[in-house]
């Protein structure tokens, strides 16, 4: 395969990001990056990357066959429509924009200018994904009924546009994408039927510095997607629970913890003695009815995002985050604000 050019349209934290990985990329040549802000040109420029004197010179650039647009959310739209009209392949920093119906106009202008569009989903290379994602399809757990996926920390919402609603700031459109993107890749075989949402507003009024979404899936599957900024004790990163086990993944990078029944007839319990009573039904398991293992997180190389999108420019294989995809995720969100606002339910 013959490498592909690149360009960055934004030079912040993301867009420099990507230009450290395309700048090393076996399947990329970095022609540049723009910003608006000088600094930011310089600092690419000090990187050893070209900085373009403006957006008009890069889009002109006829070497090159795609941009990633890497700036705040409200202008992801727009400059992917133009960068498509001047017929370059897009890739969009997520969330891919604010609305189902400006995603909408994005995906006409792929099919009417014949440009690869597609959503930075990152997050989909991320090992505990993997891992619980394997471990739901191996059925190893029986029928899984319960799925908890949270993110939290202690630092609040950043202080950059991420806190300005005019931007598309808020917890939902930063790691919600994310979250319900992996939630959707791990649940292939149910149907989502409706959400409830509650956002959280601890220390910004005007965008979610947090969320608790409830995911309401055919077959009794109940998906719990938490983002917490207020947190200084986090809760596993990932809980999964079937009619026949449990497994749980505390924290970044951090192995999968499975303890599964092995014979469901324990006829000796000893009860849990606490303050104010016993307990038989609370009581824990011992070795002759349950059975543990830890599995280790699989390897994974973010790259391959970049090496999909060369070869769906090629033609050799579909692209791998597809239009049908961005915009379920972000159906889904619209329904959570919605639920949050009403404070009742959403169908899907």
């Amino acid at each position: 395969m013959i490498k592909k050019n690149g360009a960055i349209i934004g030079y912040g934290g993301m867009g420099s990001w990507h230009g450290e990985f395309l700048k090393n990329s076996d399947v990329v040549n970095l022609c540049g990056i723009y910003d608006i802000k000088p600094e930011r040109c310089a600092a690419a420029e000090k990187n050893g990357i070209h900085a373009y004197s403006s957006l008009e010179e890069l889009l002109e650039d006829k070497n090159v066959d795609f941009v990633t647009i890497a700036v705040p959310n409200d202008l992801h739209k727009p400059l992917a429509i133009q960068a498509m009209k001047a017929g370059k392949h897009v890739v969009s920093e997520k969330p891919v924009t604010l609305s189902s119906a400006d995603l909408q106009e994005m995906i006409d202008a792929s099919h009417k200018y014949s440009k690869i569009f597609t959503v930075h989903q990152n997050r989909r290379w991320d090992g505990e994904f993997l891992l619980m994602r394997d471990v739901y399809n191996s059925h190893d757990l029986g029928d899984v009924f319960c799925i908890e996926s949270r993110v939290h920390g202690s630092r609040g919402i950043p202080g950059d546009w991420r806190q300005e609603k005019k931007h598309g700031g808020g917890m939902m459109l930063d790691w919600g994408v994310h979250l319900i993107d992996q939630i959707m890749g791990i649940v292939t075989d149910r149907k989502l039927l409706s959400v409830y949402c509650r956002c959280d507003h601890i220390t910004n009024y005007e965008v979610d510095d947090g969320f608790k979404l409830e995911m309401y899936f055919e077959n009794d599957l109940n998906v719990h997607v938490e983002v917490g900024t207020s947190h200084f004790i986090s809760m596993p990163r990932f809980y999964m629970t079937g009619s026949n086990g449990t497994a749980m993944i505390p924290d970044w990078n951090q192995p999968c913890r499975i303890v599964y029944c092995k014979n469901w007839d324990e006829k000796d319990v000893i009860p849990v003695k606490t303050a104010a009573g016993i307990t038989k039904t609370m009581a824990p398991r011992d070795d002759k009815t349950i059975a543990e293992k830890t599995i280790p997180q699989p390897q994974s190389d973010v790259h391959d995002f970049y090496r999909n999108l060369c070869r769906a420019i090629d033609g050799a294989e579909p692209q791998i985050v597809t239009h049908e995809q961005i915009m379920t995720v972000m159906k889904i969100m619209e329904a959570a604000f919605k639920s949050d606002e009403e404070g009742v339910p959403v169908k899907i």
